[in-house]
């Protein structure tokens, strides 16, 4: 292996989150100001779309077969459809802070999956990490139901990027071994496609409504960094980091995003940092470090 590959590989890590922390506030100041979670969603998938194919000219054709295609529709609705759905419309409603701390919430579901589906063993680490994380969410929801604000929190919208998050664990668990079978592009571009296929009938005609009004070049911007920045070169970063970085290493990445989008949303006025944020933040990374530290079936038949 190249010796400039691990830090290639960090470096992509972290910008990818970073950008993803950065993606939370802005996006939550274009649905203030024009735009909302579906018409947001269907931009971002078509966008998202139309950039991967057109990469995808530019990169070695990989042959699909016609039952592959199909699988990449299974896996473009729990990977792309319900999770951006659940956290575009979930970010819509609550604040940029509650659903940048949800996103972290991830490698539990991961877990819990892993272990239904997979059969993954539950060690009494990873049990008292979900308990911390669960408590963790659980502290946003409850503080949301009590504030219902878009700029300290609102029940539906953490819900929201709850699903959001069991959807992509899903999708991590029923098609993970099949999208390493493809490269970045490939992947992308057929999920995007069908993820665009399902979501059109739906608010297509809506999002063109929306884009057909005024918008200012403000949320414009704003709309283009979600999807050039916070989706193609996201998806891009990410899946390459993902080839070279421990699954463990990748999680403690998650940490980055909540960080950025607390930071901006505080200096920007989009958002409200209270002492429940602090605490729900320290259990949920709490729980996801203790999952994500926990030894695997691998592991254990290993030694």
């Amino acid at each position: 292996m190249d010796n400039k590959q691990p830090l290639y590989a960090h470096l992509s890590m972290f910008a990818a989150c970073a950008i993803w922390g950065l993606m939370a506030p802005l996006g939550k100041d274009a649905m203030n100001n024009g735009l909302d979670g579906p018409s947001m969603v269907m931009i971002r998938v078509m966008g998202g779309a139309i950039l991967f194919w057109i990469a995808s000219l530019f990169t070695q054709h990989e042959h699909v077969p016609l039952k592959h295609v199909f699988t990449f529709a299974g896996a473009a609705v729990f990977g792309i459809v319900c999770n951006q759905c659940g956290f575009t419309i979930g970010l819509s409603f609550t604040s940029p802070i509650n659903a940048s701390i949800v996103t972290t919430s991830m490698p539990i579901f991961a877990m819990l999956l892993a272990a239904l589906i997979l059969k993954e063993p539950l060690t009494s680490k990873k049990v008292l990490g979900v308990f911390m994380g669960c408590s963790g969410a659980l502290m946003l929801i409850l503080t949301s139901a009590t504030h219902a604000s878009d700029k300290v929190g609102d029940i539906r919208g953490d819900l929201c990027c709850l699903g959001a998050q069991f959807s992509y664990a899903l999708y991590l668990s029923l098609f993970n071994k099949f999208i390493k079978q493809y490269s970045v592009f490939t992947v992308n571009k057929w999920m995007f496609l069908w993820a665009t296929i399902i979501l059109m009938p739906l608010v297509g005609p809506h999002t063109f409504t929306m884009v057909s009004g005024s918008l200012s070049t403000k949320t414009l911007l704003e709309t283009a960094y979600v999807v050039f920045f916070g989706t193609f070169v996201g998806y891009i970063l990410i899946i390459k980091a993902q080839k070279v970085l421990r699954p463990t290493v990748v999680s403690v990445y998650n940490y980055v995003q909540p960080i950025v989008a607390v930071a901006v949303s505080v200096m920007t006025g989009i958002g409200i940092m209270k002492w429940s944020h602090a605490l729900a933040i320290i259990l949920v990374f709490s729980g996801v470090t203790l999952v994500t530290k926990s030894k695997s079936r691998h592991d254990i038949e290993a030694k």
